[in-house]
This record gives C-alpha cells, sequence and structure tokens, in this order.
C-alpha cells in the first residue's frame, strides 16, 4: 500500500508501532520535481502515544488488519462514553483519551458510529462522514444577512464551536464535517 492511499481510521504499522490514523494534512509541492508529502497524525493503539510523521505518495505503508462495528453512544461517564453494538447490545465504555478528537461530535443515541477493533481490542470510534448538531447559543440573526460568506461563531450542544453563516439562529440543526469542523448545511 501507498502512502497516497491512507485513510482516515486506517491502521497501518511504523517503527513496530500499529497506528491509528486521526488527520491526513496533504501538502502539494509547488514545484514540478517536488514530491506531494502527507502529514500523518495519529495515535499509537497500545500506549496511546501521539504520531506524527510525513510521508511521500509512493512510500511504503504496511496496513493493519481491522474490523468495524456499528455502535451507539448510551451515555457520558465521568472520564467516558459508554457504546452499545449495535447488533449483539454488548456494551463498550471508552475513555476521553481515546476520544479525545471525536469528543465535540458524540451525542447520546447518535446513528452512523463504528468501532475500529484489531485483535479483539478497540482501538477507538469513526464518525459518520457528517454529524447533525444543534446551535446552542450565538449571536443574533441580522435582518438583511444575506447567503454571502460572512460568519459567525456558534456553540453546539456538544461544546464545539463552529463558523456558521450569520442567518442561523440557537435551536437550529446543523450538519458539521467532523474532519474540517467546518458547516456544511442545515438539516
Amino acid at each position: 500500500m501507498k502512502a497516497n492511499e491512507l485513510k482516515r481510521g486506517l491502521v497501518f504499522q511504523a517503527d513496530g508501532r500499529n497506528i491509528v490514523v486521526k488527520q491526513i494534512h496533504v501538502q502539494t509541492a509547488s514545484s514540478r520535481s517536488g514530491n506531494t508529502l502527507y502529514k500523518v497524525r495519529g495515535q499509537d493503539v497500545v500506549t496511546r502515544q501521539k504520531f506524527e510523521q510525513s510521508f511521500k505518495g509512493d512510500d511504503n505503508i504496511i496496513p493493519v488488519e481491522i474490523s468495524r462495528k456499528a455502535v451507539q453512544p448510551l451515555y457520558r461517564e465521568a472520564d467516558g462514553w459508554t457504546f452499545m453494538d449495535s447488533e449483539t447490545y454488548e456494551q463498550y465504555i471508552l475513555s476521553d483519551d481515546v476520544l479525545e478528537d471525536e469528543l465535540p461530535f458524540i451525542i447520546e443515541g447518535m446513528e452512523g458510529i463504528n468501532t475500529l477493533i484489531s485483535e479483539d481490542a478497540i482501538l477507538g470510534i469513526e464518525l459518520p462522514p457528517t454529524v447533525a448538531l444543534e446551535i446552542m447559543e450565538c449571536a443574533p440573526a441580522m435582518k438583511a444577512a444575506s447567503s454571502s460568506a460572512r460568519t459567525k461563531p456558534a456553540t453546539m450542544n456538544t461544546g464545539l464551536v463552529v463558523q456558521v453563516p450569520e442567518y442561523l439562529t440557537p435551536g437550529e440543526t446543523i450538519k458539521i464535517n467532523p474532519d474540517t469542523k467546518e458547516f456544511l448545511s442545515r438539516v
């Protein structure tokens, strides 16, 4: 497998460790002979240490086999979330350390979440491509607001702050891209 095939949620080997990919930033070369770089942010599956490294597009990567199971968040505890397997109704508790990047997007009863499992160990979760959250707090809507590119900060029901168009008001539900933390549309 080549580095240009890396995706969020994929697990690969690096320096004898298994790394789960959390973010990928693609940096395109400005010159013709330059290589495109793939800056990978991830986490060691076992030690939970952060991992950052850049790869060239044609670098070889060794993927690790993982399976995915559909789960649903049930409730939040002091230091983690309890998830339920959608098929077996088995419950798992994942700590905030494991869910660090996903915490601002998780709400009770949310659909479309998968756990990433390798060798019977839960590595983390994979969020759906879009997440619907409710706006709790933001500046008042502008009466003459057009659909121009002007935005304002809005606080979601999970505490996440996202830039939204100025015509949106508290109580509205919007779709957000969890990778970029950007507003996509109203629900």
